[in-house]
């Protein structure tokens, strides 16, 4: 996790978020989020303040548990990374836009609560002495984890 690029916002889902997979089948999750703050003005009265809008996305395992978990209007709280993206537009006109790349996605409990269910790691109980295949190509070893003895 990268410490000099790291952000954390917390807002609501503007819609339902949405799963895709690459050609490779890596998980992507792409969602919005409206980040708002509330203050009180001179005479005491609660006033919004102006709505920011980021575009969130999500990889792999988080990806699918996002997408699984949260629905338009839940309250996140996001951690992650600011990327940015460039590209042109058919007119010619170069854009830009900064996303967030994240690295943890939960619901807010502020006014909420959750329960959590621990999702099992892929390819074995998630337990640390499961077997694991390192290597590349067809060739494959085990390996032992270092407490087995």
């Amino acid at each position: 996790m990268a410490t000099d690029n790291q952000v954390t916002l917390v807002g609501n889902l503007t819609d339902d978020p949405e799963l895709r997979y690459t050609p490779n089948g890596a998980a992507v999750c792409k969602f919005r989020i409206a980040v708002n703050r509330r203050y009180q003005d001179a005479s005491g009265q609660w006033k919004d303040g102006d709505t920011s809008y980021f575009s969130v996305s999500a990889w792999r395992a988080l990806a699918e548990n996002a997408a699984e978990s949260l629905t338009r209007g839940t309250r996140v709280v996001v951690t992650g990374r600011l990327k940015q993206r460039s590209w042109e537009s058919q007119e010619g006109e170069k854009r830009s836009a900064i996303e967030i790349e994240a690295d943890d996605v939960g619901p807010s409990l502020k006014w909420a609560t959750a329960k959590v269910e621990k999702t099992p790691r892929a390819g074995g109980s998630g337990d640390w002495n499961d077997r694991v295949t390192v290597g590349a190509g067809a060739r494959s070893e085990q390996e032992t984890p270092l407490d087995a003895g």
